[in-house]
């Protein structure tokens, strides 16, 4: 999304499906999106089950999350979007995890995204998992785009067969558990579907 566009109505997955890429103007900025790697007490992740909005069997995984609004922060954004996407308010935001530059198309045109993944921990995982409908905060787009959400462990991540992103997702959760949060953020490798 240009940088001039700064509503959220933009992508909800940060993938979709798959395709050429194609090019982007140089003088376009990509969009910028703050994502939610959101741990219950169990440190399972959250992670939303989106589709395009034609066609539910284009689907697959991602984390809450979307584009900054006017001139708030990514942190503001990522908090903002956790609330919208899922109705958890108690969130603690933690360091930046990881960044990402992705391209993809979705509803009918191309996404280019510069995305930060804020660590969260939450307390509370009641009214965390169900359908769309259970989410009053989703745009129109995302309410024809997004049908659910449930906790992951990342060893059913490491062995799902659905697609999930970011891609290697389970090994960098892993790490993350295993480690704890990076000295300062991981550039992954750029992924463009």
């Amino acid at each position: 999304m240009p940088a001039e566009e700064t509503s959220d109505e933009g992508p909800v997955a940060g993938e979709a499906s798959a395709g050429k890429a194609s090019a982007v103007p140089a003088d376009e900025e990509p969009r910028r999106v703050a994502r939610v790697v959101l741990l219950d007490p169990d440190d399972r992740i959250l992670l939303l089950y989106g589709h395009e909005p034609d066609d539910a069997d284009d689907n697959w995984w991602f984390t809450p999350g979307g584009g900054l609004e006017g001139d708030e922060t990514r942190e503001q954004a990522a908090l903002r979007e956790l609330a919208e996407e899922t109705g958890i308010t108690d969130a603690e935001l933690g360091p930046v995890l990881w960044q990402r530059t992705c391209s993809f198309p979705f509803a009918g045109r191309r996404w280019d995204q510069d995305e930060w993944y804020f660590l969260a921990r939450t307390r509370h995982i009641a009214a965390t998992t169900g359908t769309a409908t259970d989410m009053p905060g989703l745009t129109e787009l995302e309410q024809r785009s997004v049908s659910g959400m449930r906790w992951w462990t990342w060893q059913e991540l490491s062995s799902t067969h659905e697609t999930v992103y970011p891609t290697k997702l389970a090994g960098l959760l892993r790490a993350l558990l295993d480690e704890g949060p990076p000295g300062s953020p991981t550039v992954l490798d750029t992924e463009i579907v």
